[in-house]
């Protein structure tokens, strides 16, 4: 079974909710959910006559939905249609009443396939398992891929623009990383190699975690001592490479077209629109691996609980992977609508994840 994280909602206390439905109310609520899930629909009281355990007309089934209604776990899209779960609904059923089984024998073969390789490119084996999710779960995939931790060899900065900067960063095991990020305005080229003298002396022997808490506290000792303009220009600087930036950790995202062709309705596109906007400009991608950190497994974060994106109508499926010395270095996820196929895409995540760690681990 995979491991599998259950987040609370700290608003709501859906044990009382739940001990207050009746074993009619459960089944009806269970099977409107994953109707739900199954067509992306309004689930009507007639066809679930045709479902129900126990013999009941179309009347009692639509008063035991109009009860679920009152209790916040069904809505009504339009006035005559049938019920589909709200937010709060599908929270409860991931959390109470979802069955996630083992991982198939072809999702596994498919995994397993994706990421055997002798190649060392660690970058070039996240991709492959960024198109592997996408394509294996229809959704579009997330993968965060682990830090850079070689101590750092030497630090420069370039002026691109008066708003553009670039800083290179070369590793003391010979690998280099070039960023552009935006600098505090008023550069001026000698700030420019204040700022990076500044940190080369601190930078020996320091991986980039060390370093930032280094800089840090020397800007403090030290900031009547340095030009002010070298003093943001470090502190703008160290944030590219802190968790606050993009470049400490590679957002890979594949399967937009998954997205766009799921969805049929104006809406929805706009929303989709509204969710690769948020991956564009994000400059705090940290935060993908902060959702994972809570706990070991697979964690599902449904709508607005979603913190990394403002797009509501949308569920992200994560879970993180852990180096050889068990520390938490990097992602990986499914987003897609809130009626993702939760008990497949479960152990897909899990199963990716436990297996990027231990290729990670083996080729450190």
């Amino acid at each position: 079974m995979a491991r599998f994280t259950r987040t609370e909602d700290p608003l709501t206390d859906q044990r009382a909710i739940f001990d207050e439905m009746t074993d009619r109310s459960r089944e009806v609520f269970r099977r409107v959910v994953e109707g739900y899930l199954e067509t992306g629909a309004p689930v009507g009281s007639r066809s679930l006559t045709r479902t129900m355990s126990e013999k009941v007309s179309a009347a009692t089934v639509r008063n035991v939905m109009q009860d679920l209604e009152y209790l916040g776990l069904l809505g009504s899209p339009h006035v005559s249609a049938g019920r589909v779960p709200t937010q709060l609904g599908l929270r409860m059923f991931v959390d109470g009443l979802l069955e996630v089984g083992d991982l198939s024998g072809e999702d596994r073969a498919r995994i397993d396939e994706t990421l055997t390789s002798n190649s060392d490119d660690v970058p070039a084996l996240l991709d492959r398992v960024g198109s592997a999710l996408s394509g294996m779960t229809l959704g579009a995939s997330l993968v965060l891929a682990p830090k850079h931790e070689a101590p750092v060899k030497h630090i420069e900065f370039v002026s691109l623009a008066p708003d553009r900067a670039l800083v290179v960063l070369v590793f003391a095991d010979g690998h280099v990383e070039n960023r552009v990020f935006t600098p505090p305005p008023g550069q001026t080229p000698s700030s420019m190699r204040e700022a990076a003298n500044f940190v080369n002396a601190l930078a020996q022997g320091r991986t980039l975690a060390e370093l930032g808490t280094a800089m840090q506290r020397e800007i403090a000792n030290r900031r009547r001592e340095i030009d002010t303009l070298a003093a943001d220009l470090v502190e703008s600087g160290l944030a590219i490479w802190e968790n606050k930036g993009e470049s400490t950790e590679r957002l890979i995202v594949r399967g937009r077209g998954n997205l766009l062709d799921e969805s049929g309705e104006p809406g929805d596109l706009e929303r989709i629109r509204e969710l690769f906007d948020d991956l564009e400009r994000k400059r705090d991608i940290a935060e993908f691996l902060e959702l994972a950190e809570e706990g070991e497994g697979v964690r599902i974060f449904i709508g607005s609980e979603n913190k990394l994106f403002s797009l509501s109508g949308s569920s992200l499926v994560v879970s993180p992977y852990m180096n050889a010395d068990r520390k938490i270095i990097g992602a990986v996820g499914v987003i897609g609508p809130t009626r993702l196929n939760y008990g497949r895409i479960v152990p897909i995540v899990d199963y990716t994840a436990q297996l990027v760690g231990r290729i990670i681990a083996d080729r450190a």
